[in-house]
């Protein structure tokens, strides 16, 4: 996912709770839903900031130099920029982007019954 054109804002914004539950008809449901889609985000994001803050490691046998490097600051500042996981999710519910079934619903059966 390019986390870059998302049109989630990037600070808190008040939702309306029973529109949030409208889709799924209970607002813990959704909740869940949007909570278990940030988890997911959360670590994509990390697995990518990792990958990317890997190629200017340095591995120095003392402990005691620090090196600084401006292009390493520079990404961790872009991912400090980016909305949170949770703003992410919850965008992406809302634009129903979001793929969820239940288990406890059996899909519907094409075959008639003999």
């Amino acid at each position: 996912m390019d986390y870059r054109k998302s049109k989630a804002p990037t600070n808190t914004v008040t939702r309306n709770i029973v529109d949030l539950g409208a889709e799924t008809g209970n607002i813990y449901e959704s909740v869940s839903i949007i909570a278990k889609r940030a988890n997911q985000i959360s670590t994509e994001i990390k697995q990518d900031l990792s990958k990317k803050l890997a190629e200017f490691a340095s591995y120095n046998d003392s402990l005691e130099e620090v090196f600084e490097n401006r292009e390493q600051i520079e990404i961790s500042r872009y991912y400090e920029k980016l909305p949170k996981p949770t703003l992410l999710a919850t965008q992406e519910f809302v634009d129903h982007e979001v793929y969820y079934r239940d288990p406890s619903v059996q899909p519907a059966n094409n075959q008639e019954e003999l």
